[in-house]
């Protein structure tokens, strides 16, 4: 193995695009990164719910939000904004929704492996 992997979301491995989504997963060290667009009124439940089929989200994210602003509520009641600048982490068992105006864009390092795949 090289000793700088390099890589860049102009080309990415993998796109994944339910609806009003955009995943684009790039390969390095052995695992996957992630950036997701969540287009305005997005919603975890309506969008990807479908595709996976669990009552709530059931990866645990880890990332960073490039711009925008993604409410997240979870199964324990626990509720926060994610916006731009905002480092996250989000356990198993939530929805979350994007009802801004404006795109959601964030990174993940965690998650991004079994995110919106059937």
């Amino acid at each position: 193995m090289a000793g700088v992997e390099a890589r860049d979301f102009t080309a990415p491995d993998e796109i994944r695009t339910p609806d009003k989504t955009k995943v684009e997963l790039v390969n390095v060290a052995g695992g996957q990164i992630a950036r997701y667009t969540f287009e305005p009124g997005w919603r975890w439940s309506e969008c990807i719910k479908p595709v996976v089929g669990t009552d709530s989200c059931q990866v645990e994210h880890i990332g960073y939000v490039v711009g925008g602003s993604l409410h997240v509520k979870h199964e324990d009641g626990t509720e926060a904004d994610l916006t731009e600048g905002s480092v996250y982490r989000v356990a198993p068992g939530h929805d979350a929704w994007n009802d801004g105006s404006e795109p959601v864009v964030f990174v993940e390092f965690q998650g991004a492996a079994n995110y919106a795949k059937t």
